[in-house]
């Protein structure tokens, strides 16, 4: 991790909520973000602003998600994602998250990753695939 890593940092993003982001078992009248996307969307965003933090060979992983969905945003409407840095300890870095539509806060909640090795954290899945039988 580089030092420019620090409690306090964040960044928003801009999401058009489109088709693939939307529940579809209401009909197209009920076409609104799906929770599942919403969470997706954060750990993305989360990921993405944390790589410019990272040396080279080190990326993120998600281990915790703590969220509200606080209301329907329907297809078509435009998101922003704020995400800030709460905590850092050793390699787990903690955000809080807030999502905005145009008119209201449709969700909010905490996000955990993981600092990971990627070389480390290929021989360790190489190990537990060939452990389970897998190739």
């Amino acid at each position: 991790m580089k030092a420019s890593l620090a409690v306090g940092l964040s960044v928003r993003r801009e999401v058009t909520v489109d088709e693939s982001r939307c529940i579809g078992f209401m009909g197209k009248e009920g076409m609104v973000y799906a929770t599942p996307r919403m969470v997706s969307d954060v750990e993305y965003t989360c990921r993405d602003f944390l790589l410019q933090h990272l040396d080279a060979g080190e990326d993120s992983v998600g281990a915790h998600v703590s969220i509200d969905h606080l209301a329907a945003t329907p297809l078509g409407l435009k998101v922003t994602i704020e995400v800030k840095i709460v905590e850092i300890d050793r390699r787990r870095v903690t955000f809080e998250f807030w999502v905005r539509d145009p008119i209201e806060e449709c969700g909010r909640g905490k996000h955990v990753r993981f600092v990971v090795d990627m070389a480390k954290s290929r021989e360790r899945l190489a190990a537990k695939r060939a452990k389970a039988g897998l190739k």
